[in-house]
């Protein structure tokens, strides 16, 4: 049997819940620095003011059996603790950042099957993207999915505007690729350099992008996505900040990636 491909081990399904109802379901992955172990997503899964959507807890499925993938288990996680929010997210002069990161408890986590990435696996130099690279993005659109390996699918991608260059100000990249409700805070990845887990991360697909001039029946949607730079996990995984509260974490903007 051929052993799996690390990086659909990456990545989680998210499902947002008000108690026991259901209410939507998106794309989540792993991030690792140091001891600590983190689940990252788009901040507007786990609070959404324009929406309304406000759950207050998720589940994410994690594999409980390398020899096999048809094995799994679901873990819940509360998203307040006395009344404060558990996920950290940022801003800079940007505005608000769509990426949230929740700590997972280690002892949780035992005996799960799991890819992380980490802090490594960031891209460090902005020469390297180029505009029209080819991108991955990993994620659970409209939730389809392996349902039987409990894996996620893969859609190809490219570089739609300047990697060095945060579109509009705000702290993203555009990516041209068909997307669906469900890839929100799924990894968009880069083919990288040799290793267990050969990619780059880039960044954090948040939404399609479109325009509100375009007529509805004459103008097909710009098929473009808004990708948040992935180099925020260091500020919101920083050893040094306690647990966020709903005050977003201060960045610092570059002239390239937030």
């Amino acid at each position: 049997m051929r052993a799996i491909e690390p990086l659909l081990l990456t990545t989680t399904r998210v499902s947002t819940f008000d108690g026991q109802r259901p209410l939507t379901a998106a794309t989540g992955f792993f991030f690792a620095r140091g001891e600590r172990r983190f689940l990252v997503t788009s901040r507007h899964v786990v609070f959404d003011e324009a929406t309304k959507h406000a759950p207050d807890r998720i589940e994410i499925e994690l594999h409980t059996d390398a020899a096999n993938l048809t094995r799994s288990t679901g873990l819940s996680i509360l998203l307040y603790q006395e009344g404060r929010s558990v996920w950290r997210q940022g801003r800079d002069d940007g505005g608000e950042i769509d990426v949230a990161v929740i700590e997972l408890d280690r002892a949780a986590l035992g005996g799960v099957e799991l890819a992380w990435f980490t802090p490594d696996h960031l891209q460090r130099s902005l020469d390297e993207v180029e505009v029209g690279s080819s991108v991955l993005v990993v994620g659970f659109p409209l939730g389809f999915h392996d349902t039987l390996h409990h894996l996620p699918v893969v859609r190809h991608a490219a570089i739609a505007s300047s990697f060095g260059l945060r579109f509009q100000g705000q702290g993203y990249f555009l990516t041209d690729a068909r997307t669906h409700r469900g890839t929100s805070g799924a990894p968009v990845v880069l083919r990288g350099e040799s290793g267990a887990l050969p990619w780059k991360l880039l960044g954090v697909h948040s939404a399609r992008m479109d325009m509100d001039s375009r007529d509805q029946d004459l103008d097909e949607s710009l098929g473009l996505n808004c990708a948040w730079y992935a180099d925020i996990l260091l500020t919101l995984t920083d050893p040094d900040r306690g647990n966020a509260p709903r005050e977003p974490i201060r960045a610092q903007v570059r002239s390239g990636p937030t």
